[in-house]
């Protein structure tokens, strides 16, 4: 039952809001004590809070707002004012109210927004609100402008500040081990290690004793105890990589670890608590190994909680130039060099490969590229030669229309009018397309029409 807390004196609006409750079941409470109200939010975080005047008490409007967002910054909050000026509703808005009504009250529209806010589901609980305000995780490491990677980061920070298995999906490269740790980063367990396993590295006869530890004469060599890979991950996380590749022995072990919250080690007697969150991933097809009787069902079901399938960079290429940036800046510092950027044909030649290994691909060759003493500005003779010759394969190559778009627009620094006039174009048919394809407007800033370019953006 979706809850709202109420904080004013407004006696038409509270019985308005009671009816509304009642016949939609809401559960509504009111307060007329500021701090009571807070405290309230603290012990107990709702669906949904509104703040109305105070008569009696005098209370700001806005400095209550304040205090509300220090509390959470995710619990809509609707804002009702009995004075008001463009000044304060702009402030209201920084402030992070979601909605902000005048008197005289428009009660249809405050009611409609009711119910459009009031189904949003609340925080697990205050902690993780608060955890959420007070170690924000930077998601800038995940590079990349396109619509695809603003959900991720949406989906990321939507995940993080719950306790959830997740399991992460995506082609080799896709950077589902970063995705790994930045959910560690921005969950209340970040102060405690992350673990990572690679399933596909540990022979089989060997992964439940590296995982769950043993006792001293386990086996012939365990001439001491060991409490495992997973008990050194006690109050974080373990990532399981590759999770595909673990043996279906293997499997029903964890399976046992996820249902019951405990271990037991080699020749051990005693179950051994274990406190972790588990985070999987794997760029193979769990479904389908479901489906043939190679991946246990209920491992599978118990996983995936929350999904998050990472793109391949041949359906983001307008992440290149963000993505090349990136590099460039890095290997800059690592080489102790000043190479600025790509010239044009470059960037073509990027934006016309298909990266079958993904960001990774993308990374190594750009190394590849600043061992081979790049000018400047980076060219197609500063690749590595196994890339030019793969790229050859590409001369006389048309690109698709997506693609077109895209080196056009980077080629004329997103110049819509000179995009259009280059592609022949009315600015109504580049519109479309753009909108068709779900390209949005570019953070590059603004260069100097050059033969090298250099492409900057803060991400």
């Amino acid at each position: 039952m979706p809850s709202i807390q109420l904080l004013g004196e407004d006696v038409d609006l509270q019985n308005s809001l009671a009816n509304l409750s009642a016949n939609k079941g809401y559960r509504l409470s009111q307060h007329h004590d500021k701090q009571d109200f807070l405290e309230l939010i603290i012990q107990n975080p709702p669906n949904l809070i509104i703040i109305s005047p105070s008569h009696k008490k005098k209370w700001d409007i806005l400095k209550v707002s304040a205090e509300v967002r220090k509390i959470s910054k995710t619990i809509p909050l609707i804002v009702i004012n009995d004075h008001s000026s463009e000044a304060q509703v702009i402030a209201a808005l920084k402030l992070g109210v979601t909605d902000y009504f005048n008197y005289p009250l428009s009660l249809p529209k405050l009611l409609d927004s009711i119910e459009g806010l009031a189904s949003s589901p609340p925080p697990t609980s205050v902690q993780d609100v608060i955890f959420l305000q007070n170690n924000p995780f930077d998601d800038r490491i995940l590079v990349g402008i396109s619509p695809l990677i603003q959900g991720i980061r949406k989906q990321l920070r939507n995940i993080a500040v719950t306790d959830s298995n997740v399991l992460i999906t995506g082609e080799t490269g896709t950077g589902k081990d970063l995705i790994a740790r930045l959910i560690h980063q921005g969950s209340k367990r970040h102060h405690k290690p992350i673990i990572c396993i690679n399933c596909a590295a540990v022979p089989d006869s060997l992964l439940e004793g590296e995982l769950f530890g043993f006792e001293k004469g386990a086996f012939t060599g365990a001439h001491a105890f060991y409490e495992g890979k997973l008990k050194l991950a006690e109050g974080g996380t373990v990532f399981f990589d590759e999770i595909g590749d673990m043996s279906l022995s293997a499997q029903a072990k964890l399976l046992q670890l996820i249902e019951n919250k405990e271990i037991y080690r080699l020749r051990g007697r005693r179950p051994v608590a274990l406190d972790i969150r588990i985070i999987a991933a794997t760029n193979q097809n769990l479904e389908k190994l479901r489906v043939e009787g190679k991946f246990r069902s209920d491992l599978y079901y118990r996983l995936d909680v929350a999904e998050i399938e990472l793109p391949p960079l041949r359906d983001r290429k307008e992440d290149i130039p963000l993505l090349m940036e990136h590099f460039i800046r890095h290997f800059n510092r690592h080489f102790g060099r000043e190479v600025h950027g790509c010239t044009h044909e470059t960037m073509d030649i990027l934006l016309r490969y298909d990266w079958p290994g993904n960001v990774r691909e993308l990374r190594n060759i750009c190394e590849a590229t600043f061992i081979n003493l790049p000018s400047v500005s980076i060219t197609g003779t500063d690749f590595p030669k196994s890339f030019q010759q793969k790229v050859k394969t590409l001369d006389g190559k048309k690109l698709s229309e997506r693609d077109l778009l895209l080196a056009t627009l980077l080629a004329t620094n997103w110049n819509k009018t000179d995009t259009a006039r280059k592609l022949h174009w009315s600015r109504t048919t580049l519109y479309r397309k753009m909108a068709k394809f779900n390209i949005q407007g570019s953070s590059f800033k603004k260069i100097p029409a050059k033969e090298s370019v250099t492409l900057l953006t803060n991400v």
